[in-house]
Order: C-alpha cells, then structure tokens, then sequence
C-alpha cells in the first residue's frame, strides 16, 4: 500500500509481517524506515514475497510515487494512459498519479520496493518526473541495464529481507542527486499534506517568495504535477482512507466534511481517482476485509478481478 501520511524518524524502524490463512503464510511483508538523509525523501522501502491476494489488483491515485526492483517472475502493468498491459522484467518507477491503475502479479511474487515522499523521487531521475506520471518507466530505463542487473542480483543474494533492504538503501543513497527547485517543492507540498489539501495553493504560495509559474513548473519536474493536482490528491486520498466502510455512509455528509462543493463534484473526483463509483468502491473494499482480514497489503490497495 501507498504510504502517504508524510513520515519523518530520526532511526530506521523495521516492520515484518506475515499474512495468510491459518498456518499456510501466502505473503511476507517487511518494511524499513531509511535514515537520514534519505527520511527526507523516503517514506519507507519494503520487501514483498509470496502469493499476493488477487491476481490483479488496483492502485487508486495517491500523492505518493513508487519504485519496484523485481526479483521474481515478470508482473503487467495496465497504465490510465494505455488500453492494453505492459510487462515490466526489471520493475518499475511511477512519479505521482492522476488515474488508477491496474497491477497484476506474478504467483509467487517477489520484490523490494520504495514508497517516497511526493518529492522523493526527483533525485533519483535522470528525467522530469512529469514524464513518469500516469507512464511507468522500467528501472533500466532510468539507472541504466547494467547497473539495474547488478542491483538486483546484489539484492537477489542477500541472506534475509532485512539484509535486502539495507543494501538497498545503501545503493539508494549513492544515486542521489541534486534537484534544482527541491527545497522549495519539499516546503510547499509539506504543507500542502499537513492541511490535507484544503488550504488554497496560493495562501500556500506566499510564504515561499516565488512565482506562480515558477512554483509549477518546479513541481511538475519534481513532482509530476502542479500544487493544485496534489493538493487535490491529498484532499481525495485523506477523505477516502477515513471512510469506515463497514457503517452506512452518508456520501453527501462525508463530500461537505472534506470541503467539496457537492456530492456531484464528490463523485466526479472519485470516478477520476479510482475508476469507480463510491458504491463500487465500497464493495470491493467489503470485498478484500471479508476475503482477506488484516492482510499486510489491504488498505489502499483493491481487488481488480
């Protein structure tokens, strides 16, 4: 699942947990916070392995880009950009989405990952990251085949997942860059996240001396869209994630609370986010509680089969 609540941690921390039914584990989850100097980009890395709960699943839009080395079988990849599914060998990166997007698995799976902060990824980018928005890029596309091989081998060896992921943040801090524009886009987009999206872009704005113009193109190259379009993403995603699904609803009642100007507005976000309705994203998340209770990958994530 995204990690988008913005974390920050002075020490790395480790999370290890296993999923499945009765003694039979069908996923492994490990999750690591980096440590400084890479809190301020990463939320978390993880490793991932096992039989995932649906062979494809779907990832709503979310303020936050993710990278994937895989070290298994090849997984698909259906874009909001593309009709028909791509096959990633290597893995993938993704700067932050406007549209769903539908993964499929392999079975079993196997990878590590990095979960980042919406800025995180830009240092890592030989590109814009408005070019990886919405369009998953392949990791030889961005650090190069031989470089990419040797990572994964290197990560494919280790003797644990906890070995695994400190490697890898280790090859993570040598790849940093320096990102013209970070600081003030780091600044910006924190507050953005801290007021959930409600406060408007240019209250936001004036506190940074800087031009409107310049503020967006510095967050398209950094971020892949402009404070508007995260904004409007933390608004959707922080509202979303606070519905209990297992009580009535009252829709209207939740699109007033999160400050949309009607449910019709509401409804029109969500269909854009998702690719469905409120009602249908109810029941697939009824669905994967019922099918699947406290597995390490619910929450953000949705059946897509």
């Amino acid at each position: 699942m995204p990690n988008i609540a913005g974390r920050s941690r002075a020490l790395p921390s480790v999370r290890d947990a296993r999923r499945g039914i009765g003694d039979d584990v069908s996923v492994r989850y490990v999750s690591r916070a980096p440590a400084p100097p890479l809190d301020g980009l990463i939320d978390d890395l993880y490793y991932l392995e096992g039989v995932p709960p649906y062979a494809r699943l779907l990832l709503p839009a979310a303020p936050a880009p993710l990278l994937i080395v895989n070290l298994g079988a090849p997984f698909l990849i259906r874009a909001a950009t593309d009709g028909d599914s791509a096959e990633y060998a290597d893995g993938c990166a993704v700067a932050t989405p406007t549209r769903a997007w539908k993964f499929g698995y392999p079975t079993p799976t196997r990878s590590v990952g990095v979960h980042f902060k919406p800025w995180g990824l830009a240092p890592f980018l030989p590109m814009p990251a408005a070019e990886l928005c919405d369009r998953p890029a392949t990791i030889a596309r961005i650090w190069g085949r031989p470089a990419v091989a040797e990572l994964r081998r290197r990560l494919a060896s280790a003797d644990t997942p906890h070995e695994m992921l400190r490697l890898f943040e280790e090859d993570l801090a040598r790849r940093t860059r320096v990102v013209d524009g970070l600081e003030i886009v780091r600044q910006v987009s924190s507050a953005i996240a801290q007021n959930g999206g409600s406060m408007p872009i240019s209250d936001l704005g004036m506190g940074t001396r800087a031009s409107s113009t310049y503020l967006a193109k510095r967050f398209k190259d950094v971020v892949g869209v402009t404070p508007k379009r995260l904004a409007r993403s933390y608004r959707f995603t922080f509202t979303v994630l606070a519905i209990d699904v297992a009580a009535p609803i009252d829709w209207g009642e939740v699109a007033a609370g999160a400050g949309y100007f009607d449910q019709a507005h509401f409804i029109h976000e969500f269909r854009e986010f998702t690719g469905l309705t409120p009602t249908q994203y109810v029941e697939v998340r009824r669905r994967f509680l019922r099918e699947h209770p406290a597995h390490a990958l619910e929450g953000w994530l949705l059946p897509a089969d």
